[in-house]
């Protein structure tokens, strides 16, 4: 238990962050899943920038890494375009 009341303070904004980055997380993971399960190109290519601004979004946080970031957009985009 912390000790002093900026520990106390800190504790309780990690938390409350903790629990805003898992939300948006995974509610941009739900978006990456159901991209890559539509096999409807029109389709697709009208999630693709919805899903690409998530993923940065989520970059620039810090909730994820740029890296983690660029190697998803690429494999959607990939998947997009390989789409008939």
């Amino acid at each position: 238990m912390a000790n002093h009341a900026s520990a106390e303070k800190r504790a309780r904004q990690s938390e409350k962050r903790k629990v805003h980055n898992k939300y948006y997380a995974r509610t941009t993971r739900n978006a990456i899943k159901a991209l890559r399960n539509t096999t409807d190109k029109t389709a697709a290519e009208a999630l693709l920038p919805k899903v690409s601004s998530m993923l940065d979004k989520l970059a620039k946080t810090n909730v994820i890494h740029d890296n983690k970031a660029s190697n998803l957009k690429s494999g959607i985009a990939a998947y997009v375009n390989k789409l008939a």
